[in-house]
């Protein structure tokens, strides 16, 4: 997998450009807001067609401007291929462009470029609430399993219909969607389920290389387990009836389960230090990285904010160690100087600067377009 070019039209704060980018990938160097995060941004947009920083499209838009475009070059295997994304809000209309041919929904392109995003926030998968694990589990399986990110398509839609049913108070409409609800949902609840696990073992054996004891540190899966199985859902809606209509909203499903890591038996999020929690989420985010490699065949672009900083020397080391031991994934870094990273990364540096990308040599980091 590796991304060629990169074309940005009024995307954050950064200029209007086209990237040709290295095999290997870049290091980006330049102070805070001057847009190094929001090119990493750029790059992984295309994969689920969202941003890894917020859910509203019309954040990403530069000021002034109506809409932003992204279009990537890539090659995956033998083949060159394009994706592209016009976004025009508050419509919150995608129009979606695969090798040229336009398409209508978003599963048609989920996964087709694909890139794991190392940021400092993702330390709340350790230490924040439910939502961010659930969040990480469907983007982790959704980009490994095709029929994964079909149910939860189906899921989402079942659930936000028979919540607006709830609101209006109309129980045969409320009813009409459990069917599709169940099928769905029994499918999330049994992938994930089987792949925490299948990874149990591995997320010990990465907390080892980063430094920890992983001896009290495991994973498990909070949720009714009798919901991997459709013909459950039946008695479980019904025995939540009045709780649903009284709260107009679903209690019942995978959408309120969690990942929850453990320390010794309790609450990792509660219980665990600081460098527990930052290990905790590395680890859980190189578990992504290896699951999306497997299933592909071919390893994922990296996206690595500042992943470095606050880290030792001695840290630093542990975690290029697992991020860098197969030199053939191609890596976007930043960091606000050189000085704050590990020696010897072997790749180039770019500078960003108000939103311009200019090589070390300080010339632009590929064309560009009008300023």
């Amino acid at each position: 997998m590796r991304l060629v070019a990169l074309t940005v039209r009024a995307f954050r704060n950064l200029r209007d450009q086209t990237l040709d980018l290295p095999p290997a990938g870049v290091v980006l160097v330049g102070p805070n807001g001057q847009g190094k995060t929001s090119l990493l941004e750029a790059i992984g947009y295309p994969v689920l067609m969202r941003s890894f920083r917020t859910n509203r499209d019309a954040e990403l838009v530069r000021f002034g401007e109506p809409g932003f475009h992204l279009d990537l070059q890539f090659e995956r295997g033998e083949r060159r291929r394009t994706i592209g994304a016009t976004v025009r809000p508050p419509e919150r209309r995608k129009q979606l462009e695969l090798d040229g041919e336009t398409v209508t929904r978003i599963v048609a392109v989920a996964g087709q470029w694909q890139a794991v995003v190392f940021a400092p926030e993702d330390v709340r998968l350790a230490s924040g609430p439910a939502a961010g694990r659930r969040l990480y589990l469907d983007r982790t399986l959704a980009l490994a399993d095709a029929g994964y990110l079909a149910a939860l398509l189906r899921y989402r839609s079942a659930l936000r219909q028979r919540n607006a049913a709830l609101r209006q108070g109309r129980l045969e409409v409320v009813r009409a969607f459990e069917p599709p609800l169940a099928e769905a949902g029994a499918v999330i609840v049994t992938r994930r389920r089987a792949w925490i696990a299948a990874m149990n073992p591995r997320f010990g054996a990465l907390l080892a290389e980063l430094g920890e004891s992983a001896a009290d540190i495991s994973l498990a899966y909070h949720g009714d387990a009798e919901l991997a199985e459709p013909a459950a859902w039946a008695g479980r809606l019904r025995a939540a009836g009045a709780r649903d209509q009284a709260r107009q909203l679903t209690t019942v499903g995978p959408h309120r389960d969690d990942l929850v890591i453990r320390l010794a038996g309790h609450g990792l999020r509660w219980f665990g230090s600081t460098g527990q929690h930052r290990s905790t989420a590395i680890a859980l985010k190189l578990l992504e990285l290896e699951t999306i490699r497997d299933a592909a065949g071919s390893w994922p672009a990296l996206l690595l904010d500042d992943v470095f900083a606050e880290l030792d020397a001695t840290r630093q080391a542990r975690l290029a160690g697992a991020l860098f031991r197969d030199r053939s994934a191609q890596v976007f870094l930043t960091s606000p100087r050189l000085d704050e990273l590990p020696g010897d990364l072997g790749l180039p540096v770019w500078r960003v600067d108000a939103g311009q990308v200019r090589t070390d040599r300080g010339g632009p980091g590929g064309s560009h377009g009008p300023e």
